[in-house]
């Protein structure tokens, strides 16, 4: 079993940045892809990003390549999500995941911590 919190989200304005962490409780954190993914109202969850057991291997949504930041600490059971250029279509809640596989498909996840919410504004 695995818990996560995330923290670091807020209110920020187009073009900014925030960096958001995501820590896990248990002493299996590295035996776990890591993901985030988004909801926005009345939108389905989707995906952001992803990262293998080791870091190794890393998968980004096309609507974040090269603006988004994910990275993972297991030494300290930690994932985090650094967000630059921020787009008004950004806002959404950041849910991370502990999942088999870093892939962006939803059910591959077994744990999900309850979001954080960033705000976006023009």
């Amino acid at each position: 079993q695995v818990q996560l919190v995330e923290s670091g989200g807020g209110v920020v304005q187009a073009g900014g940045s925030l960096r958001l962490s995501c820590a896990a409780s248990g002493r299996t954190f590295s035996t776990y892809a890591m993901g985030w993914f988004r909801q926005a109202p009345g939108k389905e969850r989707e995906f952001v990003s992803a990262i293998s057991r080791s870091g190794g291997y890393i998968y980004y949504a096309d609507s974040v390549r090269g603006r988004f930041t994910i990275s993972r600490d297991n030494a300290k059971n930690t994932v985090s999500l650094q967000m630059n250029s921020l787009k008004l279509e950004d806002t959404a809640v950041y849910h991370c995941a502990a999942g088999r596989a870093a892939v962006p498909r939803v059910n591959e996840y077994d744990y999900w911590g309850q979001g954080t919410q960033v705000t976006v504004s023009s």
